[in-house]
């Protein structure tokens, strides 16, 4: 419910704040004392647009703030909620400034928010409905789920929803499989030519780079083994540099004794030198030999080596992962194989789950039809104590095309009206006058009330054009919503006032020169009086108040 409305600098209010109670909340005054400033300050606290006509005279900005006591699971605690925000805990708090040059800011909960989330926030918590009313009963695009509110049929409704989503998801994959399929087939003979290729190779992860390093160090050993040669026959010419020494040595030893003895020394060193001389070139041959290479083997070494490297540049890739492109082609290639087989079974999924979602819709389009049939008997029976003894109410049920489904079902919804015998059907905004809509309005509202989460209710001149009887039929009805949330009510009419679980009179007058309006909280005298005011005008007679009485004592 709205426990208090504080306004500061609107209009003609400079400052007022309201605590408000539960039940049937009544607000009268004369023609022009200023009701429509407190729906005009309500709605703008729950999001409505922003006027900067409504800051006071003067004034370099006007603020209002509603407070709600809700409970801790309502709808409006767990938005915020979903936005990371405090919920409150059953108490929402929204406040507006609008500034004089047009700007406005919004809070929920001492949190700054977004002009839409205040939007959204005020229709979870209040409804107002009234002659110019452009939301709710008369918004057509809220019709259907007003009557699936009022027809309780939630099982029905989820299975739409879910067959939908199956439907949806698999049509989603049937396109995929067609499109892969189509793209598969257009590349089918460079996949064949690609996977054969591939196939033959057989490339494996960090080959490459072991060909690379074979290939080098066999090239290197080719280059080496050249030198060696190079460096034997160098060591070969003129008969060898071992069999030189040896051949002087021999002549050494073949000197006369003194000779010798002074050649001793040297042939030491050169008998050395010989031996050593031999030992290097055996080593000069081992290592040739162990230097020897297979042409042949470089060769297939270079030619694998650089197959892989020219089929990654083809592919694009790493080689390193042309073992895994090898995978993925063959894949796509098996893929053209399977293709239609996968393609026909994601095709009788898809029809399946069509036929499913046929069957659902179905299934709520009967509850549907069902609990229209029950909303119009309740509606049409409240419609002649509210002085509308001539009009009908229908709900208008009509087919989709298939195409414009969705995961609400099959079906557009309207409330229609004809307000005269002859006349044809129409959408109730356009055919209802301004105090026949209220009261189709009100009538809905008492019907449809068991399903709606709103705690507050605002009414808006619904007895416009009505007195005696239907007045009291009016106020009747607004006193049986309270059972399911609070309501407000402007009103003229003394039967509706005297229904009331609490009245406030707004008034003007002029203070120090300037237009104020004022709001005061009656007591029971005083509502009496006010009563007697509404009933006789200017001057309140002693019939007028007995009258008050009666009406009060009717309505208790």
């Amino acid at each position: 419910m709205l426990t208090s409305l504080s306004i500061r600098d609107i209009v003609l209010i400079d400052k007022l704040d309201l605590s408000l109670a539960a039940g049937l909340t009544v607000l009268t005054g004369e023609t022009g004392a200023g009701k429509s400033i407190l729906l005009d300050s309500l709605g703008l606290a729950t999001g409505s647009r922003a006027d900067r006509a409504l800051v006071r005279l003067g004034q370099d900005k006007g603020t209002v703030t509603a407070a709600f006591s809700v409970s801790s699971d309502h709808a409006a605690c767990a938005l915020l909620e979903e936005q990371g925000m405090d919920g409150g805990d059953g108490f929402v708090i929204l406040r507006r400034q609008i500034t004089s040059d047009g700007r406005s800011r919004a809070w929920a909960n001492d949190q700054p928010i977004s002009q839409g989330m205040l939007s959204d926030l005020g229709a979870l918590l209040v409804e107002v409905h009234g002659q110019h009313d452009d939301r709710g009963l008369l918004d057509a695009s809220a019709h259907r789920a007003l009557l699936d509110d009022f027809g309780g049929y939630r099982t029905e409704i989820k299975a739409v929803a879910d067959a939908y989503d199956t439907k949806r998801e698999a049509e989603k994959a049937l396109a995929k499989a067609e499109r892969d399929l189509a793209e598969a087939r257009r590349d089918e003979e460079f996949l064949a030519h690609a996977v054969k290729e591939l196939e033959a190779l057989s490339p494996e992860s960090g080959e490459e780079s072991e060909l690379a390093e074979k290939r080098s160090l066999m090239m290197q050993g080719e280059k080496l083994t050249e030198d060696l040669g190079e460096y034997q026959d160098a060591l070969a010419a003129d008969g060898g540099v071992d069999a030189i020494v040896r051949g002087v040595l021999r002549r050494m030893e073949r000197t006369d004794a003194a000779m010798a003895k002074l050649l001793k020394p040297v042939m030491e060193a050169l008998d050395r030198a010989a031996i050593e001389l031999g030992e290097g070139l055996a080593a000069l041959d081992t290592l040739a030999r162990d230097l020897e290479f297979d042409p042949l083997e470089l060769e297939r070494t270079e030619e694998r080596l650089f197959e892989i490297r020219r089929l990654a540049r083809k592919h694009n890739c790493q080689p390193d992962d042309l073992a895994a492109m090898q995978q993925d082609l063959e894949a796509r290639h098996a893929a053209i194989a399977a293709g239609d087989g996968a393609v026909k079974m994601l095709r009788a999924q898809a029809k399946a789950a069509s036929e499913a979602l046929v069957g659902a819709a179905g299934a709520l389009s009967a509850r549907r039809q069902a609990a229209a049939i029950r909303l119009d008997e309740l509606v049409n029976t409240e419609l002649p104590p509210l002085k509308l003894e001539k009009a009908i109410f229908r709900t208008t049920i009509e087919g989709l095309p298939e195409n414009e489904w969705s995961p609400a079902g099959a079906d557009r919804i309207s409330f229609d009206v004809k307000t005269n015998p002859g006349t044809p059907f129409g959408p109730l905004v356009k055919i209802a006058s301004g105090g026949e809509l209220a009261r189709f309005i009100l009538a809905l509202k008492v019907v449809l009330a068991k399903g709606s989460s709103v705690p507050v209710m605002v009414f808006d001149e619904v007895d416009r054009g009505i007195g005696g009887a239907t007045a009291s039929a009016v106020g009747e009805r607004l006193k049986r919503l309270t059972e399911g949330a609070q309501v407000l009510v402007v009103t003229h009419s003394p039967q509706v006032a005297a229904r009331g679980d609490s009245q406030f009179q707004i008034s003007k007058n002029d203070d120090c020169g300037e237009t104020r309006t004022r709001v005061v909280k009656l007591s029971e005298s005083e509502r009496r009086e006010e009563i007697a005011r509404m009933l006789a005008g200017e001057t309140i007679t002693n019939e007028a108040r007995a009258a008050a009485d009666k009406l009060l004592t009717v309505t208790i």
